[in-house]
């Protein structure tokens, strides 16, 4: 049957059955999923071979940085193209490709007994838009303090509580080569440099908008954040200016940074004895008063663009349910994945708890009350804030010296951008 055949019987078939039916009366050969890598995904793979034999459907998975990843299926959506049936969406982004309608609402497709319900609450709101659920969280979090535990012991000092404090001890635990006080993403984009610095905007009473819903992140606020955020790469590893999020991990597990601020499951990554030299040395608190912990969360959803149809809709929701369920957390767990974990069933089982260090329970239990979105949750989020990315990396690399000048440009786009949108 030819691919125009195949969809106009779907569509046909969608039209006259109910979806418990569609399941068993569609044969979806083929789906492909636009993706970026996590560890969740790497451990689902190992029991994929099995799922496509069960559902006769092959899965090909794509995998894409993660400024890449938004870029291609941005693209990918808004030309039509199509080429992928599930797309990998993240908190940053949900609202641009669901008011587009390049995805479709989830539960409608997602099985009843995967038990949707069952992710954690805040998973579900930041994967949701206007109350509605779009995708299915596969890794999700806030954000940790990360502290050298042994170093601070063998300095005498206390973790620390307040901004200032932190400044003070990034200062004076800096002694390159060997300690650096702090690592920070620095390079450009929505999810990496803006990501990071948002927390430091609003911490020094920087809003995203002002009463009017105008765009006020060119504050005299947001430029002391800006202007203390550009500073501590002086305490930084050479070149951290333009460093991603994995940058940052990895010049922090080497041994050589005293302080970082990142994304809870990346906890996991300093605790792997193969691949950290700090494992067993970090700890992990909420970010420093009044630093906000920046709640996030990533997943899976159906592409509206390359699943035209019910047929295909239908097996993309199965898909996903099996990609995001109970069993395949409880299968990170079991293979020593845990920060790729969503739901209640999974933080409240015996395994987690038994399993998980003490020292992340701890930081997980602190940093609860702290999290909250620190993005701008709009439709034109990405435009907007990838364009402050490159405001933000030319500041902290040195090449705009004029601070206000680059976040008055950046905050004009922005409201050039919204009042577009309105149009």
């Amino acid at each position: 049957m030819n691919r125009f055949r195949y969809s106009a019987a779907c569509a046909l078939i969608g039209a006259a059955l109910p979806l418990s039916a569609l399941a068993q009366s569609c044969n979806v050969p083929v789906l492909k999923v636009l993706a970026q890598k996590s560890l969740g995904l790497t451990v689902m793979e190992k029991s994929l071979a099995d799922y496509q034999k069960r559902t006769g459907t092959k899965v090909e998975i794509s995998y894409f940085g993660e400024n890449d990843r938004r870029a291609k299926s941005r693209l990918d959506a808004s030309t039509g193209a199509g080429s992928y049936q599930v797309y990998y969406v993240d908190e940053a982004n949900v609202a641009e490709f669901a008011s587009a309608g390049w995805i479709v609402p989830l539960l409608k497709y997602y099985p009843k007994d995967a038990d949707y319900n069952d992710f954690l609450p805040g998973r579900r709101d930041v994967a949701s838009y206007k109350g509605v659920a779009y995708f299915a969280p596969l890794i999700g979090g806030s954000d940790f303090l990360f502290y050298r535990r042994d170093v601070l012991e063998k300095a005498h000092m206390p973790v620390p509580r307040t901004l200032d404090e932190l400044v003070a001890d990034i200062k004076k635990l800096n002694s390159p080569p060997n300690m650096y006080g702090w690592v920070a993403r620095g390079q450009r984009g929505s999810g990496m440099n803006v990501w990071r610095w948002a927390p430091f905007m609003l911490a020094e009473g920087g809003t995203w908008t002002d009463k009017n819903q105008r765009a006020a992140f060119n504050s005299p606020a947001a430029v002391k954040a800006t202007q203390l955020y550009a500073d501590l790469f002086k305490y930084a590893p050479p070149g951290s200016a333009t460093y991603d999020w994995s940058n940052a991990l990895e010049a922090f597990r080497s041994g050589k940074v005293a302080f970082m601020i990142e994304s809870t499951p990346f906890a996991d990554w300093m605790e792997d004895p193969t691949k950290s030299s700090v494992a067993d040395k970090v700890g992990y608190t909420k970010p420093p008063a009044p630093l906000p912990s920046a709640a996030y969360g990533h997943g899976l959803a159906i592409s509206s663009v390359g699943a035209k149809d019910e047929c295909t809709r239908q097996a993309a929701g199965k898909f996903i349910a099996f990609a995001t369920s109970k069993e395949q957390e409880q299968a990170r767990l079991r293979d020593n994945v845990f920060s790729d974990y969503n739901r209640t069933s999974t933080v409240q089982s015996d395994y987690f708890q038994k399993h998980v260090k003490p020292q992340i329970l701890a930081g997980l239990k602190d940093t609860t009350p702290v999290s909250k979105v620190t993005f701008w949750p709009s439709a034109q989020w990405p435009d907007i804030g990838d364009n402050l990315g490159v405001a933000l990396e030319e500041v902290f690399t040195g090449t705009q010296k004029d601070v206000p000048g680059a976040l008055n440009d950046a905050a004009q786009y922005a409201q050039d951008a919204m009042e577009h949108a309105r149009k």
